[in-house]
């Protein structure tokens, strides 16, 4: 083995390490302990700022729901239980992809679908809203909210819509290139269990929400689009994104025929404030001051099913980001973050980061420059395995390969262990992968236009495999280069 290739092979576990690190640091029971703490029949919120009460005593509900959505909802409902020890009245839904081995025996579990809903996706709305009708002001119901749930948690407003037609609803919205928050308008104004409406079902009970956002932090309600918030979006809205992506000659007859009713449904809440549910975090000292102010907030909304709702957010994508420049400071690179391409195109994102990176590294020879949040694909055409960071890190790998005497590398992997419609959560490019890609017999830019880059960097071993994370903190970019220098080993 030469010693370029020892460098990339170095290089290659420097950036597999730092995002595992990262995502490991990102703990979901500590960080519930430093928001949220059972006292006895207590629940303090363990904030010093945020309105609303900070304690709730629980000897003040006959029942507790808990209604579990999302990629996270088992890893969070556990620690919910754990933690808790007035287990009166308690009763729960639990949906997510999977349906754990260890169950609690007051909880229905579901395993839903993802990316596009399934039977149990179906089977857990119904469930949830069955359970939150029976509350009363008698009930407290606290909601443990996750990345995935808008797909893994659904039911149609109109209930003459099938599954096979909500599937191609979603199937729509995947490819149209929109960013979420757009997406999630869309979902909003469709489902009966988003944009606020699960909420207003049970419109009396005091209600928690604790976030675990796979959306910016300035758009929380979108998250899972919006379940528990109310919907600051309009009738008004969607139609003009149904025309900018022009989506309704893509939807089935009943889901285009329900979106142009001249009477489609608004969603509750506030529509002439112009402000998010939750405030903006205070950017200008940077995004690490951010993570020292925590978000918290009670609802100021003129539906009464919202006065009483209080939201508290556990774990965000910038948790994710500072792990990762602590661990890469650590080790000696010059770190910069560049969170500014979130909700770009993948091929838009990858050309400005990849500029920034080689600017940065012609001053700076070992540098990681670190990006986090989401990018954006459209699908022209039926995909092939693959998803948005196989995607990213293909397209830099066709940049990578103008410095083939070079030690850089750029991950790109999804914090819940899941690219798109494939078992990785996304992979590693450097200035090898196109010419090994081709002794191997595939055709890069091939593979890019047909949206099929797994099969490539899995035959090249490039493919970063987690599993599933029990996380969904959106993705994480790092760029690299200067490998420290390897130690020989037998080739």
């Amino acid at each position: 083995m030469t010693a370029s290739e020892l460098a990339l092979e170095s290089l290659h576990a420097e950036a597999t390490s730092i995002f595992c690190d990262a995502l490991g640091a990102c703990s979901i029971e500590s960080a519930f302990d430093r928001r949220i703490r059972f006292t006895g029949s207590k629940l303090d919120r363990l904030l010093p700022q945020g309105s609303g009460p900070s304690s709730l005593d629980l000897k003040n509900y006959r029942q507790i729901y808990v209604i579990a959505i999302g990629k996270a909802a088992v890893p969070m409902l556990n620690t919910l239980l754990s933690r808790m020890q007035r287990r009166l009245g308690l009763r729960g839904i639990c949906c997510s992809n999977e349906i754990p081995e260890k169950r609690n025996w007051r909880i229905r579990y579901f395993a839903g679908g993802h990316p596009l809903p399934n039977e149990d996706s179906f089977a857990a709305a119904r469930a949830a809203l069955a359970l939150l009708r029976k509350a009363n002001k008698d009930t407290l119901v606290i909601f443990l909210i996750s990345g995935g749930a808008s797909a893994l948690f659904d039911l149609p407003l109109n209930s003459d819509i099938t599954l096979e037609d909500t599937m191609a609803f979603h199937h729509a919205l995947i490819g149209s290139g929109a960013p979420i928050t757009e997406v999630n308008t869309l979902r909003k104004h469709f489902s009966a269990v988003k944009g606020g409406r699960l909420a207003m079902a049970a419109p009396l009970s005091q209600k928690i929400s604790i976030l675990l956002p796979d959306v910016p932090l300035r758009s929380l309600d979108a998250l899972a689009s919006g379940p528990t918030s109310p919907d600051h979006t309009t009738v008004e809205e969607v139609r003009d994104l149904l025309a900018k992506y022009d989506l309704l000659p893509k939807f089935p007859a009943t889901v285009r025929a329900f979106f142009e009713r001249s009477d489609l449904p608004e969603s509750p809440g506030n529509k002439s404030r112009l402000a998010p549910f939750l405030p903006r975090l205070p950017w200008s000292d940077g995004p690490a001051a951010a993570l020292r102010k925590p978000v918290s907030t009670t609802l100021n909304s003129e539906d009464p099913a919202f006065r009483n709702s209080i939201f508290e957010v556990l774990l965000s994508s910038h948790d994710l980001v500072e792990n990762a420049r602590v661990r890469a400071q650590r080790d000696g690179y010059h770190v910069v973050v560049d969170n500014s391409c979130d909700d770009w195109d993948y091929a838009d994102a990858a050309r400005y980061l990849l500029q920034r990176f080689h600017v940065l590294r012609a001053q700076h020879p070992r540098c990681c420059l670190i990006s986090g949040g989401e990018v954006t694909v459209t699908l022209d055409r039926p995909p092939g395995a693959g998803g948005r960071n196989m995607q990213f890190a293909l397209v830099c790998a066709l940049d990578l390969a103008q410095y083939p005497n070079e030690s850089l590398v750029v991950l790109s992997a999804g914090s819940d262990g899941i690219d798109g419609n494939t078992r990785s959560a996304g992979a590693i490019a450097d200035t090898t992968t196109v010419s090994r890609a081709i002794q191997f017999g595939y055709e890069p830019e091939e593979a890019l236009t047909t949206f099929d880059a797994c099969p490539l960097f899995t035959a090249l071993g490039d493919s970063v495999v987690t599993g599933p994370t029990g996380h969904n903190l959106r993705d994480l970019r790092l760029l690299i280069s200067g490998a420290p220098d390897p130690k020989p080993i037998s080739s």
